[in-house]
């Protein structure tokens, strides 16, 4: 698969959902979802970087999964709600770059 922009995996969620998945959840359904899987994102970390040590079942899925899952509904939000999440993104670099581009300079 090529490289994918933001725009086109806004694009690409919207197509399966439209195509295969019929509608979008609710927006309130969607928030759930995506702090159900941040909680699931959170468990993997916790277990493999943490003090937390695994139970049996606890990293049936990877990192990346857990984090394309969130990617996943996050963007499903984008779309449903009509954000542009590239636009986003510049946007909160450049907040990044102008407020923040000396906030971390004496960090060790």
């Amino acid at each position: 698969m090529n490289d994918i922009t933001i725009k086109g995996a806004q694009e690409m969620v919207d197509d399966w959902i439209q195509t295969i998945g019929k509608r979008y959840f609710s927006e309130l359904t969607n928030m759930a979802l995506l702090t159900e899987e941040v909680g699931e994102l959170a468990r993997v970390i916790a277990r493999t970087y943490g003090d937390q040590i695994a139970k049996p079942g606890d990293l049936k899925k990877s990192l990346g999964e857990e984090m394309a899952d969130v990617l996943w509904v996050l963007i499903c939000l984008a779309n449903q709600t009509g954000t542009d999440l590239t636009a986003a993104f510049e946007a909160s670099l450049e907040k990044k770059r102008t407020r923040d581009k000396d906030r971390f300079r004496d960090l060790n």
